[in-house]
């Protein structure tokens, strides 16, 4: 199921994306240590409060660190999370320098020297569980345990509800604390043991007040100095977490971490690194495009996150703890308006028992909540984005037969998902109007386009599960894309709801979040939302003809007006890499028969908007799906329609790469190229019959084979 004996590791970078040069975006990465799918995100944190542009709590330009923090989100454009500092000190201070210099990472690991203290860092993680090792320069030593470091507190109304720290014996302290912000009233607890004895314990409660040697305090602002005596000057720090309580976050330390051999430890991490990346084996291939690819894959593996504990405890969206069953594991951090896209139809390939899980951890939501998640963070929703992008994740998976999914109940979560007012989805309003009129739902366009495709999803399983009424139902709602198309201007457009359109419009102007009627894009980028239905929006074009020569237009165009959206970035004309509305219009060519311009651009984006710098995305990561993309397109081909089950081919960046698919079947992808740098393609195969229109479907390569391309 994977390759054995090749250190995959060796050839990711994690500080690629994880630092922003001369402006723009980076990737908002970590470098920090994690396991794949793992609750634990143990980085440093280079900033006192992360927020938007330091999102994951480390900007490879800073040069000071203020903790070492346990949980974090990976590539996002908002920060949160963020949890249960430590800083190490044996001068007192709170933030040491460092140099990139003395500072190395690799998956599941991370070291720094400490400049200002002389302090070695080192870090790691289980699933549920951060490891520190700190070798310091005398035998005291201090360490900080910080409940009052976040993510800024002046943005999502982030403040710290309560929180307690106590010890609990000679070489163990606990706590929790309760904070809202980005995701409502999260709870987060903690146990952790040392490798030595505590010598002492203050707590300071933020007020002024500082306990001495204290066993338990209560407040909302709580910073722990514990002094250790270090015969050999090394410390070794675990700390259990639980999203439910104290005893379980204390069940999960001894359970993953029951004893202080810190290497042994991270050579676990490191096997399970290389068991998840070792899935895709790259066997020809230039050396930066291979450390492209590797930490491209890698950071799709960084989330979704483990929620439920060893026990199968999880916190729910309604403040209760429920149980999962027997050897299943409730998972969060579901970035859904991103990671529909690319990162699930690419575990549907390579880790379907995993998306397997993750679908039923979005159905475990439905039951608990009413409705599929859209943005599930901690265990809770916070709606951010727009349409319920669960929706083509949880159909995708059960038409391609994924295990463990019960079809039924997935049938009546995206139907009742699609029917159920809630605040991204008006559905009162999209089926009296046929449309989201502007005056009564901001961001209509957006939200038309994208609810059109979701109720094309849902139309497709009803479909699948002989429910004709809803077959018809839903496939209407999934043409109302077409009531917003403009023929005198060429565009989708916002009418109110009278059926006027609105004026003045302007097709370069870009949207945000709100109060307008494009989302993180303009008219030209959602243009080409219409996944669905390629033919018909080439139809409303005007034609194959008209619809390449918009396509060109689209790749040309540098106009701008207004101010573009922060979002908008990695451009090649009105293109824009950097967020994900754009991330299949490259393929779109496939649909107009000129493939050979989908291949040149695929091979220019791939080329020139990745790269191995702490810059090396041309925006958000946004939890692996920017990252997604350069897989996908590297190996060939990419879901243009994430839950049409086919993908619609490119070009391939490798000239062999081997996927080891469950069950011990081999899929491989070779590339006869007639020169060096060749990309164009003049003939593709699979398992020796020619590929005619350029779309690969999933069952193909599920059941293992070849694909060949020649290339010119």
């Amino acid at each position: 199921m994977c390759a054995q004996g090749r250190d995959f590791t060796a050839v990711v970078d994690p500080f690629i994306g994880c630092g922003a040069i001369e402006g723009g975006l980076s990737g908002n990465n970590y470098p920090g240590a994690t396991v794949p799918f793992g609750m634990v995100q143990l980085s440093p944190d280079t900033h006192p409060v992360p927020d938007w542009y330091n999102a994951s709590g480390y900007d490879y330009n800073d040069s000071t660190i203020y903790c070492f923090s346990h949980t974090r989100l990976s590539g996002t454009g908002a920060s949160d999370l963020i949890d249960i500092g430590v800083f190490p000190t044996v001068t007192g201070k709170t933030s040491s320098g460092f140099s990139h210099d003395a500072e190395t990472a690799s998956p599941g690991y991370y070291s720094v020297m400490l400049k200002d203290e002389g302090i070695l860092a080192e870090l790691t993680a289980t699933t549920r569980t951060g490891i520190h090792r700190y070798t310091f320069p005398a035998d005291t030593a201090t360490l900080i345990f910080d409940l009052d470091h976040s993510a800024n507190k002046g943005s999502w109304g982030r403040q710290i509800i309560q929180s307690q720290l106590r010890r609990t014996g000679p070489r163990t302290i606990e706590g929790f604390r309760v904070i809202t912000g980005w995701a409502k009233l999260r709870k987060v607890y903690f146990v952790a043991e040392f490798s030595e004895d505590i010598a002492g314990m203050d707590i300071a409660d933020g007020a002024g007040t500082v306990f001495r040697d204290a066993a338990v305090a209560n407040g909302k602002a709580l910073k722990g100095t514990l002094r250790f005596r270090l015969p050999e000057r090394q410390l070794t720090v675990k700390v259990g977490l639980s999203g439910t309580s104290v005893d379980n976050a204390r069940r999960n330390l001894r359970a993953e971490a029951p004893h202080f051999d810190f290497d042994r430890y991270r050579a676990s991490a490191k096997e399970r690194w290389n068991d998840m990346l070792g899935r895709v084996e790259v066997t020809k291939g230039d050396p930066l495009d291979v450390r492209l690819f590797y930490t491209a894959l890698y950071h799709t593996l960084v989330q979704p996150n483990t929620f439920s504990d060893i026990s199968g405890h999880y916190a729910t969206p309604a403040y209760s703890v429920a149980t999962v069953p027997e050897g299943e594991t409730q998972y969060t951090t579901f970035s859904l308006w991103d990671t529909y896209r690319g990162a699930h139809p690419l575990y549907t390939i390579l880790y379907p028992e995993f998306d397997a899980a993750f679908v039923n951890s979005m159905l475990r939501h439905y039951r608990d909540y009413g409705y599929l998640p859209i943005w599930h963070l901690w265990g809770h929703d916070n709606y951010c984005m727009i349409g319920n992008h669960a929706i083509p994740v949880v159909v995708d998976a059960v038409l391609k037969g994924l295990p463990d999914i019960d079809p039924e109940e997935a049938y009546e979560a995206v139907r009742e998902s699609s029917l159920r007012p809630h605040p991204n989805s008006p559905f009162d309003i999209w089926e009296r109007y046929g449309y989201m009129p502007e005056p009564l739902q901001t961001q209509s366009v957006s939200i038309t386009l994208e609810m059109a495709y979701d109720d094309w999803c849902v139309a497709r399983l009803a479909r699948h599960l002989g429910k004709t009424e809803d077959y018809e139902r839903f496939s209407a709602r999934a043409q109302y894309y077409r009531n917003l198309h403009d023929p005198a201007t060429g565009f989708f457009r916002a009418k109110d709801e009278e059926g006027r359109w609105i004026e003045p419009f302007d097709p370069l102007r870009h949207g945000a979040n709100g109060g307008f009627p494009f989302t993180e894009g303009n008219a030209w980028q959602y243009y080409w939302y219409v996944p669905h239905d390629v033919p018909g929006l080439i139809e409303l074009t005007g034609g194959e003809k008209a619809f390449r020569k918009k396509l060109d237009t689209f790749f040309t165009l540098t106009d701008t007006s207004w101010e573009k959206n922060d979002n908008i970035s990695g451009c090649i004309g009105q293109y824009a890499h950097g967020n994900e509305p754009s991330h299949h219009v490259a393929y779109l060519y496939n649909y107009a028969g000129e493939p050979q311009k989908t291949q040149d651009m695929v091979m220019r984006i791939m080329k020139t908007l990745y790269n191995d710098t702490s810059s090396g995305y041309a925006g958000n990561d946004d939890c692996g799906e920017m990252s997604a993309w350069y897989v996908f397109s590297a190996l060939g081909f990419y879901p243009v329609n994430p839950a049409s089950g086919r993908y619609d081919i490119g070009t391939p960046l490798f000239d062999e790469v081997v996927l080891h698919l469950p069950g011990g079947k081999d899929f491989t992808i070779t590339a006869d190229r007639k020169t060096g740098g060749a990309h164009r393609v003049s003939r593709v195969t699979l398992d020796g019959k020619p590929v005619a229109d350029y779309r690969l479907p999933h069952e193909a390569i599920v059941r293992g084979g070849e694909m060949r391309f020649s290339l010119k």
